[in-house]
């Protein structure tokens, strides 16, 4: 069933998007910190005020997909193919995020060169830990404070930086997801 969108909501959403993106195309241009919260409203073409209402911060005008971020986290664990476990799942949706399709180059280097941004993104990431717990313990059939259940978000969750950050990103995964398959015992 396709879900109807109304006219208030589309607008909505253009106006995110404009925001988003002309905050994207000046901070890409000029540098994070030399572009200030009133030149992206006005090359958004609105107020100040509605940049304020449609994003929190500075910050989160980078990071405007986070609803789809949560989303898609549980979705790999509850879509997984028959077979898959759910690490698999997670180490899979972690290569993803990171691969050529994900944010280009020229983001990343943007969000790791400014401090503000960089902390931001890491906070904002590991925001998702209570739900992707949540699906890990519904489909594992544990209780939805199950402890392991959070751990493994947790830990899922922080492997993101560190494969990121590595030379050879698949062989990061494979080792750190490997170890939360197996547990800490040697190769």
């Amino acid at each position: 069933m396709t879900e109807v969108i109304g006219r208030r909501e589309r607008k909505k959403a253009q106006t995110r998007k404009a925001l988003a993106d002309a905050a994207l195309a000046l901070f890409l241009e000029r540098g994070y910190d030399e572009v200030g919260v009133k030149e992206i409203a006005e090359a958004a073409d609105v107020s100040v005020t509605t940049l304020f209402k449609h994003f929190p911060s500075k910050e989160a005008l980078v990071f405007d997909l986070e609803e789809d971020i949560e989303a898609a986290l549980a979705g790999a664990v509850r879509e997984r193919p028959p077979g898959h476990t759910v690490v698999d799942a997670l180490r899979e949706h972690m290569l993803r995020d990171v691969s050529d399709a994900g944010p280009g180059e020229e983001f990343l280097r943007l969000v790791e060169s400014t401090p503000a941004l960089r902390d931001y993104g890491r906070r904002m990431w590991m925001r998702h830990e209570t739900a992707l717990a949540r699906a890990i313990a519904e489909e594992s059939g544990a209780p939805s404070d199950d402890v392991a259940c959070a751990a493994l978000a947790r830990f899922a969750l922080a492997s993101r930086e560190l494969i990121v950050g590595h030379e050879h990103p698949r062989r990061a995964a494979e080792e750190i997801f490997g170890r939360l398959e197996r547990g800490w015992l040697p190769a």
